[in-house]
């Protein structure tokens, strides 16, 4: 595991990853990102992505739990992690991820690598949209952890995975928008969705739970109400689906948006808020949005 195939640490070191696993579910993990899981020393991930990684043995069985090495390893089911044994013999420290011991889980991180392990920090969706990716690098000039070999792997951000469920809406020019303000106010926010919405960007909104109505508003403002709009549920997560009724999705317009309560639950929405080219497409097996490149046609092909 720690200088196996997949570590590209040096002097003795592992590499610190921050795994993109998109929606969670196996199936739609790149390869990359389900071996370097399969063969770190230490996974660190949430309850939920535990779950899913289990579903075709990216990471073992809670029965694989086992007690610690001899060697410094960690009792299971201790505070610092749970020590399982995988098929293969070898032990992996799995340590659950939660939202307020992100930076005390960085610096285990690091002390990890440091060590010799490779760690796997599982981030959903992809580390660079909105994810863990930045938080790491954060903490590690925080912490001056210039030793620490860092490595990103990407997955599928819910734009891309929900924008395939709709159709190819996203064949354009397009920009995310995230919600949140936890770290800066609504008046930036409505300034880049005000920006995005009059230089013809299709939108797609991130953490629609907080406050969708009023981004909506916002876009009204400078574009028209008949523009095509989807929201999309728990894109790629099918019946494992968390947020309200498995994975689904739903083509409205701008102007009717708002009426689809019901539809925006959790974190795991996202709306996609076409243009004035963005187009309802039919065949025999339901509705589509498009978004033609450039404006271009079949002779331009």
């Amino acid at each position: 595991m720690a200088g196996s195939d997949v570590s590209d640490g040096t002097d003795g070191l592992g590499t610190l990853y921050v795994v993109g696993i998109g929606p969670g579910l196996p199936h739609a993990m790149t390869q990359r990102a389900k071996d370097v899981i399969a063969t770190a020393d230490c996974v660190i991930a949430s309850t939920l992505y535990q779950e899913f990684l289990r579903r075709d043995g990216t990471l073992p069985p809670e029965a694989a739990e086992v007690e610690a090495a001899p060697d410094g390893g960690t009792t299971a089911g201790d505070e610092a992690g749970t020590v399982l044994e995988r098929p293969t013999g070898d032990r992996q420290t799995l340590v659950r991820s939660t939202m307020g011991r992100q930076v005390e889980l960085a610096r285990e991180a690091f002390e990890r690598v440091r060590a010799g392990e490779d760690v796997a920090h599982v981030s959903g969706g992809d580390p660079n949209v909105y994810g863990k990716s930045d938080l790491l690098y954060t903490m590690a000039e925080e912490d001056e952890a210039y030793d620490v070999p860092i490595e990103i792997v990407p997955g599928v951000t819910a734009a891309l995975g929900g924008a395939a469920n709709l159709g190819a809406p996203l064949s354009n020019d397009f920009c995310t928008v995230s919600l949140s303000d936890k770290w800066r106010g609504w008046d930036e926010i409505e300034e880049k969705l005000r920006a995005a919405a009059i230089s013809g960007f299709v939108i797609v909104l991130y953490n629609c739970w907080r406050d969708y109505e009023r981004a909506i508003e916002v876009v009204r403002e400078e574009r028209a109400d008949d523009v095509p709009v989807g929201i999309i549920n728990d894109a790629g997560r099918g019946d494992a689906g968390r947020n309200r009724d498995d994975e689904t999705q739903t083509i409205t317009t701008l102007g009717a948006a708002t009426d689809h309560d019901e539809e925006v639950g959790g974190m795991g929405t996202s709306i996609l808020i076409g243009t004035h080219e963005t187009t309802v497409w039919e065949n025999d097996y339901g509705n589509h949005l498009v978004t033609p490149r450039g404006g271009r046609d079949v002779d331009d092909f």
